[in-house]
């Protein structure tokens, strides 16, 4: 195998780690695929600060319970070298609790972007964005009043 066939294939190799994410994650709602996709000490860089896998779980969580049809659209996908970066679109209902939100009916639809560092198959870090705010108060104006 030739070096460039042989990165290629480690950045494939990348792209389809970051993938499960959504696909198997959040699409599949298996949540025991995380111990193969995050390695140990993960870290997810937030706006607001860093937090560990069992937190970044928890959140996902969260947002399936609040949403169970959540699903999330791969729309572009980025990678060279141990970076991965998806554009992504998420879209449910909100038919349940979690992340602070009682069932409302409203139909959510946010598009994202996240960049993972991936480090012997596995995801080692993530850089996230995502303007959940006005994703929030466009799903509200969608509930009719009764």
């Amino acid at each position: 195998m030739t070096l460039a066939a042989s990165a290629q294939a480690g950045t494939d190799a990348n792209t389809a780690v970051a993938a499960r994410i959504f696909n198997d994650i959040y699409n599949r709602h298996d949540f025991a695929a995380a111990t193969e996709i995050y390695a140990p000490g993960f870290v997810n860089h937030g706006e607001s600060g860093d937090i560990d896998l069992a937190v970044d779980q928890a959140a996902t969580r969260e947002w399936i319970a609040a949403f169970p049809d959540l699903h999330v659209t791969i729309e572009r996908t980025i990678a060279e070298g141990n970076l991965v970066s998806i554009l992504w679109t998420g879209e449910g209902t909100n038919t349940g609790s979690g992340n602070g939100f009682n069932a409302t009916g409203a139909h959510l639809k946010m598009r994202g972007i996240s960049i993972w560092r991936v480090v012997n198959g596995k995801l080692t870090e993530e850089w996230s964005e995502f303007n959940e705010r006005a994703a929030l108060e466009r799903a509200m104006k969608t509930i009719k009043p009764k």
